[in-house]
């Protein structure tokens, strides 16, 4: 999973603005993070029509703030730049949980 270097949100804009982009908030402390963190090369390779980019949560707090995210570990998906859903809390998440997630954007990718 490529990992984003610390950039402002009008910065990530140039990031996301082509194709499905999955953000992926975590910090190296946070134990839900590490929780998700195994399951991940398998949901990237479920879903090979989003590029995946890990976000250090610590290393990128202004940019975490600047799209509300306030907990993690959590996962925003963009489609040609724009938004199409967020899982945006912190609670631990499950496989399944992320997955149901990113199923749920179907509707609002193409």
């Amino acid at each position: 999973m490529e990992q984003l270097p610390k950039m402002s949100a009008a910065d990530l804009k140039d990031v996301v603005k082509d194709g499905k982009t999955m953000l992926f908030f975590s910090a190296t402390w946070c134990p839900d993070c590490a929780f998700i963190k195994p399951a991940m090369p398998d949901i990237e390779a479920e879903y090979p029509d989003f590029k995946f980019i890990a976000v250090d949560r610590d290393e990128n707090i202004d940019l975490a703030a600047e799209l509300n995210v306030f907990g993690i570990p959590s996962f925003i998906a963009f489609s040609n730049g724009d938004e199409i859903g967020r899982l945006v809390n912190k609670d631990r998440k499950t496989k399944a949980e992320v997955e149901e997630f990113i199923n749920s954007l179907a509707a609002n990718a193409d």
